[in-house]
């Protein structure tokens, strides 16, 4: 008679997960810095590289498509291959693209290197969340862990442009690539040596191979689609083409994951209300944060005249505030109130920060806008990434903890390609108005000219930020209607799907309903 969540005796604890928890930390860590720590460098790399302009954007671009694109696929390799084999091999791979990226001596090398990272991060990622998955199980140190985790997720980008200031302004833009190498090799051989895998949470299915495609395909569409449409226009005819051609793909994927025996995506873990809660929210709100980062980069750089450096130094409010809202509040709180109400407020908070920057003007002060804005942003999303990170991977059957951890980072991945594209348009669109109504003043040339000019591009990033707002509204709508399970630990557990695979009888303790 197979096992069921109620009746099955929760395994010893991993004497060794905390120290587990530094390396998979320090590969996320690695990961979410490579997301940002590249765009600091890229003007430099472009002139030493000889990339044009037109050209330059791939450089972010491959690596966002094979991220993007191969997130599903490396959640199922982790899965059925094996988390700590996943983890090892996309460390390792993920530091010899980035020596290969910072030995470039051309554009094609440079390219081939950002997509080689992308895959192999999207080998990483997945197996690093879902490790936590497996490996904490206790509702007070999953708190504390994935407390850790989101702090991490949430905070280190903003790290990634102080670090990328850092190594472009006082070294060069290949130190951007060759300082994932330290971070891989510790992370890789501590992971190794410390890590051991719960028996019995694989998924030994054959592996859905038309799912690998269709999904793949049409997570590649859907990337290119929106980073296409930052620089081309949404009319585009390309553009328009990959939406289309998305949409046709993930409608045949999802048909195709209904119909299979063994899905690369089960449906359950897509359906289930308060994961898909969470992804939707999730997705939501890393669009209005990557747009955020876009704008504040360029407005201290371009209209505040900010150093890389100073800019990069510039976020530390921010990352204070996520790392505080994660580990203080919502690592506290979580088992002790519902996901909702961390996640409701949390959101809520952000969106108030937003809406102060919505303030911005040309002369605004540093210290009297821009740093308790920021505060408050990280303070919300701190507090509401940490429930969301535990609350995704929570009560997922062990042999899908790949997959569901990888639908986290795709919720995010997608959400940050839309995030820059839609609002980078919506602020551009702006800018062009504001100038067009002040065309007379431009004509004219001089400071006056020059203040105009200024004024447009805040005038776009209020416009942009507007609307972040109103996405963040949304996400915390999304978060307090659609995920109703109780504060962890709360009763007895309950099982939350059917298992794929030889082991899927065997199921984690989850929140309960």
């Amino acid at each position: 008679m197979p096992k069921t969540a109620a009746t099955l005796a929760p395994a010893a604890a991993d004497p060794s997960r905390w120290k587990a928890l530094v390396f998979i930390a320090l590969a996320q860590l690695m990961v979410v810095l490579d997301a940002t720590i590249v765009n600091i460098a890229l003007p430099s790399a472009q002139t030493d590289l000889d990339i044009s302009d037109g050209n330059r954007q791939w450089v972010i671009t491959a690596y966002a498509l094979a991220f993007g694109g191969l997130l599903l696929f490396g959640g199922r390799i982790a899965d059925k291959w094996g988390r700590k084999n996943s983890f090892t091999v996309g460390l390792i791979g993920f530091a010899l693209a980035s020596a290969l990226g910072g030995a470039a001596n051309g554009e094609a090398m440079m390219l081939g290197a950002r997509a080689l990272q992308g895959a192999f991060g999207a080998l990483l990622a997945p197996a690093a969340l879902s490790l936590l998955a497996v490996m904490f199980t206790d509702a007070k140190e999953r708190a504390k862990a994935f407390g850790i985790y989101g702090a991490i997720a949430g905070g280190g980008g903003a790290v990634g442009l102080i670090l990328g200031g850092f190594l472009t302004e006082y070294l060069n833009w290949r130190w951007t690539f060759f300082v994932n190498i330290p971070f891989a090799i510790v992370a890789a051989a501590g992971a190794w040596m410390v890590i051991r895998e719960p028996a019995g949470s694989r998924n030994r299915a054959p592996l859905d191979i038309p799912g690998v495609v269709l999904s793949t395909l049409g997570l590649v569409a859907l990337v290119y689609g929106f980073t296409r449409a930052e620089s081309a226009g949404w009319s585009d005819a390309v553009t328009v083409a990959m939406f289309v051609g998305s949409a046709a793909l993930l409608g045949a994927f999802v048909y195709v994951e209904s119909r299979v025996r063994s899905p690369l995506l089960p449906l359950r873990v897509l359906l289930e209300r308060n994961r898909g809660g969470v992804y939707l929210s999730l997705g939501l709100a890393v669009i209005a944060m990557f747009g955020l980062f876009l704008f504040l980069t360029y407005y201290l750089q371009v209209v505040k005249g900010f150093s890389p450096v100073k800019t990069g130094f510039a976020f530390l409010p921010m990352i204070a505030g996520m790392i505080t809202g994660s580990t203080q509040i919502g690592a506290r709180l979580m088992t002790r109130v519902a996901p909702r109400l961390l996640m409701g407020p949390g959101f809520l908070l952000a969106a108030t920060g937003m809406l102060l920057l919505t303030q911005l003007e040309v002369g605004s002060s540093y210290p009297a806008l821009i740093l308790p804005a920021q505060l408050l942003l990280g303070l919300g999303m701190g507090t509401a990434f940490m429930p969301a990170m535990s609350l995704a991977t929570h009560g997922v059957n062990p042999a899908d903890a790949g997959v569901a951890s990888a639908m986290v980072n795709t919720s995010q991945q997608v959400g940050g390609a839309i995030g820059t594209a839609l609002l980078n348009t919506i602020a551009a669109s702006a800018t062009t108005a504001y100038l067009t109504d002040h065309a007379a003043e431009v004509a004219a040339g001089g400071p006056a000219a020059k203040l105009v000019q200024a004024q447009a591009m805040v005038e776009g990033y209020s416009s942009a930020i507007w609307w972040a707002v109103g996405i963040l509204a949304a996400s915390a709508t999304i978060a307090l209607t659609l995920i109703t399970t109780g504060r962890p630990g709360a009763g007895s557990p309950v099982a939350s799907g059917d298992g794929a695979g030889a082991d899927a009888d065997v199921k984690i303790p989850v929140i309960a309903h």
